[in-house]
């Protein structure tokens, strides 16, 4: 775990211990702040992290909430993404609940009319422990807990060394025991949604809004400079392919000071399109717990990963995306995988910053 991804403090608070449910371990201020260590590990669009959590001492149950502040209204208005992050966050705090002890226990949404922020409540239950209204999980393997402190996104170049057949099918798994669909476009399919992809990212370039909003999340860490806690710094921009046959997501103009210089990337990339049977808020964040899990299986496997989003920004180019594919499903978002260097670590929030009280 890198020391930026991790929350240095207790909130004053928290209580050193709360009860728990018999027979599972005490929530003491050291478990919560690994538990939110780990769900604010998780990627999230322009690393605005969305998120905040609660935490019930009585219940132990943690309520997932977004910060709408954190959206971003250009890109994406209707807060697929910010859900897709907060979804992927989700995942993460299951993964550290199990590592502690606990079975977590999800419901989605449960009060969207009362409380629409309200995302996802996760009760810390005792392994074992019956429960009314939500069914026990599955386990998850414990090399993905592990890889969670290494994931980070690479926007760097791969070798262009083709993945092994049995990990695409472990991919494909992953995706499916979260309720969505990995699919592996042949070479065809991959060239128009590499084209999809480029005209989507010319249409972010070519409007101020968009422009505007992705390079305000752009943060210096040169020598000497304060570093920010969230938000993508220059060190993890990566080069454009110097063939543009590969659109990474410009989020600093070219020159001194702004993104690398080109490079050249692999000249047929892995893409994973991650599609959903449904388009609705709880689907997006099913979207995000699968986006995870297989970000975190291809992780355990020292493959790198990124993610293309930008044909997802437009609806016309997402139904596009879809055609080319052959999908009877939603697109949620596109994943570039190989091997390659690893990504550097991006800021994270303090455990204050995310996390208040009941």
């Amino acid at each position: 775990m890198t020391p930026d991804t991790t929350p240095k403090h207790t909130p004053r608070a928290t209580p050193a211990r709360t009860s728990a449910a018999p027979g599972a371990p005490m929530v003491t201020g050291a478990v919560l702040e690994r538990l939110i260590s780990a769900a604010v590990a998780a990627p999230s669009i322009h690393n605005t992290q969305p998120w905040r959590y609660r935490l019930d001492p009585d219940t132990t149950t943690v309520e997932v909430r977004s910060a709408p502040e954190r959206s971003l209204p250009h890109a994406d208005p209707r807060r697929r993404a910010l859900h897709v992050s907060v979804g992927a966050a989700l995942f993460n705090l299951r993964l550290a609940a199990r590592d502690a002890g606990f079975e977590p226990r999800v419901r989605l949404l449960p009060d969207p009319l009362a409380h629409p922020d309200l995302l996802a409540r996760v009760s810390l239950a005792a392994p074992g422990q019956p429960s009314a209204d939500t069914a026990a999980e599955p386990a998850e393997p414990a090399e993905l807990y592990a890889a969670l402190w290494r994931r980070h996104s690479s926007r760097m170049p791969f070798s262009g060394r083709p993945l092994p057949p049995e990990l695409l099918v472990e991919l494909v798994a992953a995706a499916r025991a979260e309720g969505a669909v990995a699919y592996f476009p042949g070479p065809e399919a991959v060239d128009r949604l590499l084209a999809i992809t480029a005209e989507a990212e010319s249409r972010n370039e070519a409007s101020a809004g968009r422009r505007t909003e992705s390079r305000s999340w752009v943060r210096a860490d040169a020598p000497g400079v304060t570093p920010g806690r969230d938000g993508v710094p220059f060190s993890a921009l990566g080069p454009q392919d110097s063939a543009e046959r590969l659109p990474m997501r410009a989020f600093s103009d070219p020159g001194p000071g702004g993104r690398p210089p080109d490079a050249a990337f692999e000249r047929r990339p892995t893409l994973a399109v991650l599609a959903t049977p449904g388009d609705r808020r709880a689907d997006w964040l099913r979207a995000g717990q699968a986006l995870e899990r297989l970000l975190l299986t291809a992780t355990a496997h020292s493959v790198r990963t990124s993610m293309l989003y930008q044909p997802i920004e437009w609806p016309d180019l997402r139904a596009e995306l879809a055609r080319a594919c052959g999908l009877h499903t939603r697109p949620q978002m596109i994943v570039r995988l190989g091997y390659g260097p690893e990504g550097p670590a991006t800021p994270r929030l303090r455990l204050r910053d995310v996390f208040s009280p009941m």
